[in-house]
């Protein structure tokens, strides 16, 4: 103990360091109020209950997320740039992006903008070409024609691509292609798509197939098999990082308003 006696001024000073570090990241992220408590004494009172916090806090909470969300960080605030931009913005944007650069995903991007703006006719347009190429299987392309066909209210069309789709390319892709699926079995009246909402649900990579399947049973007459999945929903909204609650935003505010529907 009496070796350290020279070096604890200067632990003293990186624990508060830490504190101050700490205590903005908590504030930034939304944790726990406890853990804004503790580093806010060591960070203002250098107590010493606050600095073991903050040593804490660096290695529990802080370490991890730089570590693993650095770079969903990154597309998350990217994400949330680009939102902010009116539509009309971004599809010019991504209408430069494909005069620069003929690629499938700039060319599926440019299709969703303009489905997403109402213009279906002009994103299957976009989005021809590569139906008709080597691209034609492609997930990314059979995903975002199956979405058109279902805006154009032709699930029919939706249900023939998306059955084309290899379940197996990824987790995402594996959810996405079954919530549409389920989707388009459900606008044709079709007793299959129950099934399927059960199957996007299984290692979904997005709180959507939930938040659609619990607006199935609603609209089914279903209303407590509905709830006991938006309560479960509204757990892991309280029990999820920041960064995952803004990432699935929509289908947690789809879940709110299904809970006071039912009320």
């Amino acid at each position: 103990m009496e070796s350290l006696q020279p070096y604890l001024p200067v632990i003293f000073n990186i624990l508060r360091l830490l504190a101050v570090i700490g205590l903005i990241h908590a504030i930034a992220t939304r944790q726990q109020v406890y853990w804004m408590f503790l580093l806010g004494f060591g960070a203002l009172l250098g107590s010493i209950f606050g600095l073991i916090g903050a040593a804490a806090y660096t290695f529990m909470v802080l370490i991890p997320s730089l570590r693993g969300g650095t770079r969903a960080a990154g597309r998350a605030v990217a994400r949330g740039v680009d939102a902010l931009k009116p539509l009309d913005v971004r599809i010019r944007e991504a209408q430069n992006d494909l005069t620069e650069s003929d690629t499938l995903q700039n060319r599926a991007d440019l299709a969703a903008l303009q489905a997403r703006a109402g213009r279906p006719d002009e994103a299957q347009a976009t989005l021809e070409p590569l139906l008709r190429g080597i691209y034609a299987d492609d997930p990314v392309v059979l995903l975002t024609s199956a979405e058109l066909d279902l805006a154009r209210a032709n699930p029919a069309a939706a249900e023939d691509k998306l059955n084309r789709v290899d379940l197996r390319t990824s987790a995402a892709t594996r959810t996405r292609t079954l919530t549409l699926l389920a989707q388009a079995q459900d606008a044709q009246g079709k007793a299959d798509a129950d099934a399927t909402f059960q199957q996007a649900m299984v290692a979904a990579t997005t709180e959507e197939p939930r938040a659609r399947y619990a607006a199935f049973l609603i609209k089914q007459g279903r209303g407590e098999q509905a709830r006991t999945i938006l309560e479960q929903m509204a757990k892991t909204e309280s029990r999820a990082t920041p960064l995952y609650r803004r990432q699935e935003r929509e289908w947690f505010q789809m879940a709110a308003g299904l809970r006071r529907e039912l009320k």
